[in-house]
């Protein structure tokens, strides 16, 4: 196995290092080829990856591997989606990394069906089933605060790059005419990239600035602007009751008002509270299901906040994969890089708007995951492009492009942009060669290959039934699995926005 793919957590640590994680991650993504990443100084990209543990009979030793590690800050608009399948919808770096090891897990149930084994895998007491070997678990390591809930953070005194107090709307307007702030800086940046795919740019896709592009708009326009202050008293509340107020208590009991926020882009889902869009803390509302933002439409992925919090009940195996396991994945820790970054945010975005889910079936439960940072911080993060920035180089914008690295025997690089291919062309876009191996109708060629692989009389009872031909005909008879989303859907996420039966109907 190449180096930097592994590593061996020290005698005696028994918990997870978080900076041990993040060097690993980094110098995965460092051996990697250069296609797809980057330009050192102008552009800037997210990081996420998927590691798996290994505890052997000494409890205090443990092997730690990169399975699977993603980049990208993309998503497509909800026109640009395909009903056959073929179009990978959403590029940020988190997604990603699952749906890499997604493709991991399959390798590895072929092993453990085919009767060469598996290091992950043991055999299940129900039929055709398979669970977690003991001693495996898995963890998520992501570069920045996830977008959505998890990035609107306050911005702290303590903070080394203190933000400039939030303008008022009005103040905002007069500095582009009406516009939101960050979208100039985005669209001119990405107007002048030189790493662009060899497909047009279309209108629909658009990078997720993670709360960062606001606060660096701000501090440039600032001395063009006046400044409005917001009284604690005037905090919007939205509707579960929850506060705005990101006050902060010390330890002597003195409450310390934070002047203002970190901003995500991502939008809230419709139907529900929206942004009060008031100045300083109390701009988002918090706690609620968003979309990522597309540039002149809007999109139908929900933010990477919410997208792991629902992994934390469902797990992250996605309803295929749950035909052949007896119990759901689930991460045991998710680490942050060196970011903007808050314990409490976190929890309640990651784990505390599930934490009271019940009546799930049976493999399922709430599970939610240790959540740590690591002090190393990504060389490729918006910030340090920032810094290694050069005169002469260009408006600094996000990489075009989204790599996935899987720990698979075929094939286990693919760089795509646009949700297709790296580098394909007009002509070839609708041909295998411009699919993206993450794309949901190769994920669920993968998985069918996985089923003829298995001998008939070792399938499970949900893979038994002889009209099961489409995609969305194999996802729903995963019946387990959609009856603990159904659950999570009516307690915790009843606005969570349902995908359209004809884009699942391919086979």
């Amino acid at each position: 196995m190449p180096a930097g793919l592994h590593t061996r957590v020290p005698d005696g640590f028994n918990a997870v290092s978080a900076d041990e994680v993040a060097k690993l991650c980094y110098e995965r993504f460092r051996q990697l080829p250069p296609r797809g990443k980057p330009e050192p100084g102008r552009e800037w990209t997210l990081l996420a990856a998927v590691l798996q543990i290994t505890r052997g009979a000494d409890p205090l030793s443990a092997a730690m591997e990169v399975v699977s590690l993603g980049t990208g800050t993309k998503c497509i608009g909800q026109t640009s989606m395909s009903p056959s399948g073929d179009v990978l919808n959403d590029s940020h770096a988190e997604v990603i990394a699952r749906r890499g090891c997604v493709r991991y897990l399959i390798q590895e149930l072929r092993g453990a069906v085919s009767g060469r084994g598996s290091s992950v895998f043991c055999a299940a007491d129900e039929r055709g089933k398979w669970r977690i070997r003991p001693g495996v678990s898995f963890l998520l390591f992501s570069s920045h605060t996830p977008c959505g809930d998890a990035s609107i953070i306050p911005v702290t005194d303590s903070q080394p790059q203190p933000c400039l107090p939030v303008t008022s709307v009005k103040s905002r307007e007069r500095m582009d005419g009406g516009g939101d702030l960050k979208r100039k800086a985005e669209e001119s940046g990405e107007e002048q990239t030189s790493k662009l795919p060899r497909v047009e740019e279309k209108a629909e896709t658009k990078e997720e600035d993670r709360g960062d592009s606001d606060l660096l708009n701000l501090k440039r326009n600032f001395k063009e602007t006046s400044v409005e202050t917001v009284s604690p008293s005037s905090q919007p509340k939205i509707k579960d009751g929850s506060s705005t107020d990101f006050g902060r208590t010390d330890r002597a009991g003195l409450h310390h008002q934070v002047p203002d926020i970190h901003r995500t882009g991502a939008k809230c889902v419709p139907g529900g509270p929206a942004d009060p869009l008031q100045p300083g803390v109390g701009y988002h509302s918090t706690g609620v299901l968003r979309v990522k933002p597309g540039r002149g439409e809007s999109t139908l992925s929900l933010s990477c906040s919410d997208k792991l919090a629902r992994w934390g009940v469902l797990g992250f195996q996605g309803a295929l994969l749950s035909h052949y396991l007896q119990e759901a994945l689930y991460f045991s820790t998710v680490v942050v890089g060196k970011c903007p970054y808050d314990q409490e945010v976190m929890q309640r975005a990651l784990v505390t708007r599930c934490s009271h889910v019940s009546d799930l079936p049976a493999g399922f439960s709430v599970r939610p995951p240790e959540l740590l940072q690591s002090t190393l911080e990504f060389p490729f993060s918006q910030a340090q492009t920032e810094l290694q920035h050069q005169a002469g180089q260009g408006r600094i914008s996000p990489c075009g492009a989204a790599i996935s690295w899987c720990n698979v025997t075929e094939q286990p690089l693919d760089v795509t942009a646009n949700g297709y291919k790296h580098g394909v062309t007009k002509k070839g876009l609708g041909t295998p060669k411009s699919r993206s191996l993450l794309c949901k109708l190769e994920l669920f060629h993968s998985f069918l290959s996985l089923v003829s692989a298995t001998d008939p009389s070792a399938l499970p009872d949900s893979l038994r039934r002889a009209e099961l031909q489409t995609y969305w005909d194999y996802k729903q008879a995963s019946q387990s699995y959609q009856q603990a989303w159904q659950q999570l859907r009516s307690q915790a996420f009843p606005l969570w926005l349902r995908s359209d039966r004809n884009l699942l109907l391919f086979h």
